[in-house]
């Protein structure tokens, strides 16, 4: 190793050596990566120009950015969106050429940036993407003020969020979705080895005969698998995921190669009075070409609201919809380590040629299945086990018009579900921490669920988080995302409890029929930070020469 002596004459040979390293630093980070700043075009103190150069001296408006060719921004570079709100409907046509390297199109820092698509256009988005490996991440995409939210008279629109219409390899990230006039996310056929993950996405749709809209709509043409992870998606319209393809005749395979993992999912339809299907895995191709297949479903919480205290639980209340017509027959689904809760048909598995089912807790008055499942419940190709099961009534699996089963019976007529076990809803039991998961784009943030039937308070353990005593913590109800419910610091034991029953949180939801979740069952995002104040790196790192 070489020494170099110190010597307080040589105090400038060192400044010297520091500042060129540092240079170098620099110089090669330049060619990595270029920044571009965006404003609104209307901003306060600073504004977004069509003729800009994305400098911070000279910033784009926002949909000049989003325009940029290739040649001028490419994989590694980044579009920084500084605070206010954006007034418009963009599209993004950014495209990467190089393979393993992103744009990415960020809110700057903390900024608060709003994309508020509620003016005067005849398009159907708010923000539309077609361009391959672009990260989107960090901003809130709305309706602000008043808008119509019933299909009638002229100035209804049906509009989406974030329309995905093609581009692979594309990524979304903690973005927030709500209060769009139609679907929060459509993702389409040519979109595929995309990424959704970290997002709210909640209150969108609108009233017709039923409610329309949901939370997120996918597709996948593609080889590449799809990935929806570790989002929140509530009180959509309509449903809260659909995997799904209403078209028929197409000739044409495109609801493939799809992962849901680590999502929470809950309380869709409440807005339009009647509960949907949180999640439905099916095609509606007649010809049966487009099935759904390789679609798989692990470690989600399925939830619509329920009386634990009720040994009925009538009413209608779908958490899982598998397949849709006996034309489509849907193949290798895997469904496992789910929480699945909901009224009498929490889970639909209704037209299914290959499916595996296995490691679910299920609370429902019956499980559904159609005949058109008995071909593959007879010939091996359906696999259950080590599944949970609380039915209404003993015999609470159940093909439709053909016979209802217990599960005793079920394991001797389809050598099926040899561990699995059934009890009543009443001793239904479930280990109240359902999910604590880590944001992809933030290790300091987590999604949690918690269900107790009691509503008593729940306390979480977070000691194999990665996370040091002495943080300080905020938490905040998902159905309030504004209003901090809880601070604290995180002991030596790593154990924070998190409060049910919220109904001194609540504020008004976004029309009169939606309603909150029930006391027994809470939604939350955690945050954490240090309790000291940060060193910046240039004290740290130059403080010694001065």
């Amino acid at each position: 190793m070489l020494f170099i002596p110190w010597h307080s004459n040589w105090k400038p040979i060192y400044m010297r050596i520091i500042f060129c390293i540092f240079s170098l630093v620099l110089t090669m980070t330049s060619f990595a990566q270029n920044e571009y700043h965006v404003f609104p075009i209307d901003g306060k103190n600073i504004k977004g120009s069509k003729v800009g150069d994305g400098s911070l001296d000279r910033p784009w408006e926002l949909q000049t950015a989003l325009s940029q060719s290739s040649e001028r921004i490419n994989g590694g570079d980044i579009i920084w969106i500084h605070e206010g709100t954006y007034n418009g409907n963009y599209v993004s046509t950014l495209t990467s050429t190089v393979n393993s390297e992103f744009i990415t199109v960020s809110a700057y820092k903390n900024d608060k940036v709003i994309l508020n698509g509620n003016i005067q256009e005849k398009t159907h988005y708010v923000l539309e993407v077609m361009g391959s490996r672009v990260i989107f991440k960090n901003f809130e995409i709305t309706y602000l003020g008043e808008f119509n939210r019933t299909k009638s008279g002229n100035k209804f629109k049906a509009v989406t969020g974030v329309n995905h219409i093609e581009g692979e390899d594309c990524k979304f990230q903690n973005l927030i979705i709500h209060n769009i006039p139609g679907s929060g996310f459509g993702s389409w056929k040519s979109t595929g080895g995309s990424i959704i993950e970290d997002c709210l996405i909640y209150n969108n749709g609108y009233q017709a005969q039923r409610g329309h809209g949901v939370g997120i709509y996918v597709q996948n043409e593609s080889n590449k698998t799809r990935i929806l992870r570790n989002n929140i998606v509530f009180n959509n319209y309509y449903k809260g995921i659909e995997v799904w393809s209403a078209s028929s005749g197409t000739n044409r395979e495109f609801v493939k190669n799809v992962d849901l993992e680590d999502n929470i999912v809950f309380n869709n339809g409440a807005p339009s009075g009647q509960p949907w299907s949180n999640l439905i895995v099916a095609s509606g191709d007649r010809k049966g070409v487009n099935i759904a297949k390789n679609i798989n479903v692990r470690d989600n919480v399925f939830y619509h609201n329920v009386d634990f205290q009720s040994a009925k639980n009538y009413g209608y209340g779908n958490s899982i919809t598998v397949g849709f017509t006996d034309k489509a027959l849907v193949e290798d689904i895997l469904i496992e380590n789910n929480v699945i809760i909901g009224r009498n048909n929490a889970l639909n598995i209704l037209h299914a040629k290959s499916l595996k089912f296995q490691n679910n807790t299920v609370y429902t008055g019956y499980i559904h299945f159609e005949k058109s499942t008995l071909t593959g419940l007879e010939n091996g190709s359906m696999v259950f086990n080590n599944n949970r099961y609380h039915t209404r009534k003993v015999k609470g699996l159940r093909i439709l018009k053909h016979k209802d089963f217990q599960l005793s019976e079920w394991k001797t007529k389809y050598d099926l579900d040899a561990e699995s076990q059934w009890k009543s809803l009443q001793t239904f039991e479930v280990d109240p921490v359902l999910k604590v998961e880590k944001l992809n784009t933030n290790s300091l943030q987590f999604n949690v669920a918690v269900l107790d039937k009691e509503g008593d308070d729940v306390e979480v353990d977070f000691s194999s988080k990665g996370l040091k005593k002495g943080l300080v913590y905020k938490i905040y109800d998902i159905e309030n995302r504004h209003k901090v419910i809880k601070t604290g610091l995180l002991g030596e034991d790593m154990k924070i409890t998190f409060p049910m029953g919220l109904s001194e949180f609540e504020k008004p939801l976004h029309n009169s029929v939606a309603v909150k979740s029930q006391g027994n069952f809470g939604v939350y995002r955690i945050e954490f930070e240090s309790a000291k104040k940060t060193v910046g790196f240039h004290n740290r790192f130059f403080g010694w020469l001065f």
